[in-house]
């Protein structure tokens, strides 16, 4: 430990490691309880897995795309005395997604339900009432989910007892989602487009629990968000605010480990060899990496390393940034071209650990809700295809080339050929999530749901090998997506303020 160790209590900070969305929403929520907050982040910018890329004219989110749940980053910022309007302008998106079939059906999810209830009457009239029934079977779901497993700290038995014998049933967690979706709806084209929401958890509709039709209960009865200027001004009004509230931020400062005293966490060294005495660490970084990298193998009981690594994970993905020499009106900003055969994609990615052959695309273009995010008369596309976690099984290094032109001849059979008009490029495996955000294989969100009882796997917000050591992220409490990830920050950060006598 370096001298200034021998500092006292109260002018040591709690110590973030990671300037991701759940490490600043931890940082906000400490700043606000009056508590001193030190982030460091190994990149010269803040977000993790929220970023931005610009070049060439264009300029391109390169992580989440969607926003929902708006009410939970306007309670993060109210909880700091501040109104979420001040720092962010969320518009709601219309239509939510426009989803193009293989059969040439073309359908938009609008905000406007007498819109989307007369397009389902064209598609699939026997299943309008269907898909409310399935809605407010999600809306139940959320109703008795949502005080145990999202909202709160993470769930314990005591927990479950509180909750009705009866609304635990509702759960319906020994169904799959695929299952649930069919008791309501017999459209295969409705059934895909509900089931797809499992993947906003890197999960197979065939697999997850039905209890993750919930998300489909977020999105399509709260609405798609959408900040103006892009999806990374939200960690750009997280930054505002906790500078604001007087947290340190340190940027292009990586965390080569953790210090640790008699089983307690105690500081950080950083890569330049300087160490940072804290009262606690939070880390904002995969908690399979913090194991593995972070810690000295001293400081873990033999074999949590070994049962991290080996749980399955969610999803990765491969990620196409495009400069695009035109337009295209019958895009929308989000749009979904799905495959032909959905379980046959899912079986490639959790089965054969190889990207689809028949892959569902997904592309965001936000310069059609900011035009000054492409030159005129172009569009900046994102592209988003599910791929398996990188674990050898596909050589990324050598293969990435050949299945970015896939991609594109997929697109084109979709009846949208842009090869010949691409101005700007890039392009990320994998290998490339993991090296540029830590996470495990680069997994976009941590261990897998596809399993009932996996939400009951995912590490709690306190470490419990360290004391002194807390986890903000979506590899924690309550789970992946920038929500979600809000939410674990804030879990984080009051048990933090707890232990340390503060609430």
């Amino acid at each position: 430990m370096s001298t200034h160790s021998m500092s006292t209590h109260a002018e040591k900070p709690v110590v973030v490691i990671g300037g991701g969305i759940g490490g600043l929403s931890t940082a906000i929520t400490l700043a606000a309880q009056g508590i001193r907050v030190a982030l460091y982040e190994q990149q010269e910018s803040i977000g993790g897995k929220m970023s931005q890329i610009v070049r060439d004219g264009y300029r391109w989110d390169t992580g989440p795309s969607v926003i929902t749940m708006r009410h939970v980053f306007a309670r993060l910022f109210a909880q700091a005395g501040r109104r979420l309007e001040d720092y962010l302008d969320l518009v709601p998106v219309d239509p939510l997604t426009r989803y193009f079939y293989p059969d040439g059906v073309a359908l938009d999810v609008s905000r406007d339900w007498p819109e989307f209830a007369a397009a389902l009457e064209q598609l699939a009239p026997d299943d309008v009432a269907g898909y409310l029934r399935f809605l407010a079977y999600a809306a139940d779901i959320h109703r008795v989910t949502g005080p145990v497993f999202i909202y709160d700290q993470p769930p314990t038995l005591g927990s479950f007892l509180r909750v009705p014998p009866t609304d635990m049933l509702r759960v319906d967690a020994w169904s799959t989602m695929h299952q649930a979706i069919s008791r309501h709806v017999r459209s295969p084209h409705l059934r895909q487009l509900l089931g797809r929401f499992a993947t906003y958890v890197g999960a197979s509709p065939y697999q997850a629990p039905a209890t993750l039709s919930v998300v489909a209960h977020v999105e399509l009865t709260g609405g798609v968000w959408y900040p103006r200027g892009g999806i990374y001004q939200i960690a750009e009004a997280m930054r505002r605010l906790a500078l604001e509230l007087g947290v340190s931020i340190h940027n292009g400062r990586g965390v080569a480990r953790i210090l640790t005293e008699a089983q307690r966490a105690v500081g950080i060294a950083l890569e330049n060899g300087e160490t940072v005495p804290a009262t606690a660490v939070v880390a904002n970084v995969d908690v399979a990496t913090v194991y593995k990298t972070l810690l000295a193998p001293t400081d873990v009981p033999t074999g949590v390393v070994a049962s991290l690594t080996r749980q399955e994970t969610s999803c990765s993905g491969f990620i196409l940034l495009l400069g695009i020499k035109r337009q295209h009106a019958r895009l929308a900003h989000h749009n979904i071209f799905f495959s032909a055969d959905y379980p046959g994609e899912f079986r490639d990615i959790f089965s054969h650990g190889r990207p689809p052959q028949d892959p569902t695309i997904y592309v965001a273009i936000t310069s059609k809700s900011d035009p000054d995010h492409a030159p005129e008369g172009h569009e900046n596309w994102f592209i988003l295809v599910n791929a398996p976690a990188a674990d050898g099984r596909f050589d990324w290094t050598t293969q990435a080339s050949a299945y970015r032109d896939h991609v594109l001849a997929v697109l084109a059979r979709h009846g949208y050929d842009i090869r010949n008009d691409i101005a700007s490029e890039v392009c990320w495996t994998p290998l490339d999530i993991a090296a540029r955000t830590g996470a495990w294989r680069g997994a976009l969100y941590g261990i897998s749901s596809n399993n009932a009882l996996n939400a009951f796997r995912r590490p709690h917000n306190r470490c419990p090998h360290l004391a002194g050591l807390y986890f903000a992220g979506g590899t924690t409490h309550p789970g992946g997506g920038v929500p979600m990830v809000t939410l674990s920050g804030m879990v984080a950060a009051d048990l933090v303020a707890h232990d340390q006598g503060v609430v």
